[in-house]
């Protein structure tokens, strides 16, 4: 088991990002969050399975198709006990 924090950077605000990375997490049994951050960047928290952990990272380096993602940040995290993947609000 492997948890990561990801903040992805670009045009990644207004394109579907959160749903999308929602819909991704959830089909590779990833637990964890996304939220959009006040400035502009996306964060993410994942725990799961160390190849369901990779796959979602190299998904997010492209995003959902309007997205521009410019980089991907990656660090390990704490897995913070949740349940299933959401989305949550801006911070």
């Amino acid at each position: 088991m492997k948890s990561v924090r990801l903040v992805i950077t670009g045009r990644v605000q207004g394109v579907g990002y959160r749903m999308w990375a929602e819909r991704t997490a959830t089909a590779l049994g990833i637990r964890g969050w996304v939220r959009n951050r006040a400035d502009g960047r996306v964060e993410l928290l994942a725990a799961g399975d160390d190849n369901a952990i990779a796959a979602l990272i190299e998904a997010c380096r492209q995003g959902p198709r309007a997205a521009a993602v410019a980089e991907v940040a990656v660090e390990d995290a704490e897995d913070d006990g949740s349940r299933g993947f959401g989305a949550r609000p801006t911070q």
